[in-house]
């Protein structure tokens, strides 16, 4: 079994998991770059190694249980177990509140909710293995109910994140159930798994608008990855601590 310390990035060809896979590489981890599309992947790669910086793409549809299967498979016959887990892949579709249907939400439940149950229950073996594993779910400002009530705010305006809201709280609540579980599990008592949100951050999903980098956003999803022994498990943090839900 592997000696180094093995990270999986979900969605990590570009955006906030491109900068989390670089930034976790940086600091001396041996890091497998998630991407759906394993072109994607490899270009991705292919651009940190000529900045110095190794991973290694990974294909990985956390949408697809034949996908998330095959990319487990493949970690535990390379390095036999996973220490650190970054769940960042995620969809959201721009659709006016009241336009959207049953039907319509279902892309991104599957990505943003059922992929990262997906990808967890996969990696779970490999995760028992681990002395200190650590799970990271990327979340959202959006799901913080706190800004969403904000009267006359942009989390409370923001009616095309209808769903994209609804998936990240609920990524907040299982990441809370999963880490009262993992604590009640001696097989899993050594996992810590937290939920983060990297802000508002310019990439495609918010059409560039954001005021953070993505080197910035990558912030708590490297800390709460990289996190000692003394560090909290099952809470929901930014770069500044703990955030009000």
């Amino acid at each position: 079994m592997s000696t180094e310390t093995i990270a999986l990035v979900t969605g990590a060809n570009k955006g906030v998991g491109l900068a989390t896979a670089r930034q976790l590489a940086e600091r001396g981890l041996t890091v497998l770059l998630g991407s759906r599309d394993a072109g994607r992947g490899a270009r991705a790669a292919a651009e940190l190694a000529g900045a110095g910086v190794v991973v290694r793409p990974v294909e990985i549809d956390v949408s697809d249980d034949a996908s998330v299967d095959g990319a487990a498979g493949f970690v535990g016959r390379e390095y036999g177990r996973l220490d650190v887990l970054v769940n960042n892949a995620g969809a959201l579709v721009r659709k006016q509140a009241t336009a959207v249907s049953a039907d319509d939400m279902r892309l991104e439940f599957e990505t943003n909710v059922f992929g990262m149950v997906r990808v967890v229950h996969a990696m779970l073996p490999l995760l028992r293995k681990s002395p200190a594993a650590r799970v990271v779910n990327v979340s959202s400002d959006s799901a913080m109910f706190t800004k969403a009530t904000e009267k006359g705010s942009m989390f409370a305006r923001s009616h095309e994140s209808f769903a994209y809201s609804a998936t990240k709280a609920a990524v907040n609540m299982l990441t809370v159930k999963y880490a009262n579980a993992f604590l009640d599990d001696p097989e899993l008592a050594h996992v810590k798994i937290n939920a983060v949100t990297p802000g508002y951050v310019a990439t495609d999903l918010n059409g560039f608008r954001g005021v953070r980098s993505t080197d910035e956003g990558a912030g708590a999803s490297v800390y709460w990855a990289t996190v000692g022994a003394d560090g909290k498990t099952g809470g929901f943090f930014d770069d500044n601590g703990p955030v009000q839900w």
